[in-house]
């Protein structure tokens, strides 16, 4: 990790139309962070991430990653993997193309290869544990397969900053496990990670620093330091049950949490 920020949020303020999801946030993630942030749906989470990647206009403040503003970033700075649940699966398209994809950030048309890039995906698909899938239709593919899949695309051009928006969703335990160990060893290689999820035990065991979010920041800092009743419960506004046993958290409602009916 270092000193300088992968992302500089000030006095931001976002919406839709009438509805601003948060107003006046100003956020802070390091430069070679793991992070996670979490919140009850329709907090804001989603747009947060759509506005550090510079696709959701804001009303007011300023994003800069990297000391530099989200409007001059170059595209291959930033890798993004989207949530997975809408995909079309039924798509004609093979995993060796999806990751293609991933390479023409810059305008360049698809989708003629170099010998040089064939061997790029290659070593990455290889990396990842894709490497024999290469030629199947995606929708052969496992629920763990598409999200390697998924990441092999945004890491193609070697990113400095990783934003993933609900990377576990849909996918049994052991491979929620398998994908967060991976995206520790990519983080362990200098690259800062930023990703969204609802799973607060997963978040526990495996991510050095969360963020709780709704419709603003409430709390950030280690797991086992801000995963408390006082802070969770003002987060999901439920009353959260937090057991610790032998330096592990275990956390669930004991009440049914209040979710916001609008926003995203």
């Amino acid at each position: 990790m270092t000193s300088n920020p992968a992302i500089r949020l000030s006095d931001v303020t976002a919406g839709y139309g009438r509805n601003i999801l948060f107003t006046g946030l100003s956020l802070e993630i390091s430069g070679g962070r793991f992070a996670g942030i979490v919140g009850p749906t329709a907090c804001g989470k989603t747009t947060l991430l759509r506005v550090i990647l510079g696709v959701h206009p804001v009303i007011a403040g300023s994003i800069q990653l990297h000391d530099v503003p989200v409007s001059r970033i170059k595209p291959n700075t930033i890798g993004y993997v989207p949530q997975l649940d809408n995909s079309d699966w039924h798509f004609p398209v093979t995993v060796e193309e999806v990751i293609t994809m991933g390479l023409y950030t810059n305008g360049r048309i698809w989708p003629w290869l170099s010998r040089k890039e064939r061997g790029k995906i290659q070593a990455i698909a290889d990396r990842l544990g894709i490497l024999d899938c290469l030629q199947q239709p995606i929708g052969n593919l496992s629920g763990g397969q598409r999200q390697r899949v998924f990441l092999a695309r945004a890491l193609i051009n070697n990113p400095k900053l990783l934003i993933l928006d609900e990377p576990t969703a849909g996918v049994d335990i052991k491979t929620q496990h398998e994908i967060l160990h991976l995206l520790n060893d990519i983080n362990g290689e200098g690259i800062a990670i930023v990703l969204t999820t609802h799973d607060l035990n997963a978040v526990a065991s495996h991510l050095p620093w969360v963020i709780c979010f709704n419709r603003g920041v409430v709390a950030q800092g280690r797991p086992h330091e801000i995963f408390t009743n006082e802070i969770l419960t003002r987060t999901y506004g439920g009353d959260i049950v937090i057991i610790r046993h032998q330096g592990h958290l275990l956390i669930a409602n004991s009440t049914p949490l209040s979710f916001a009916d609008d926003g995203k």
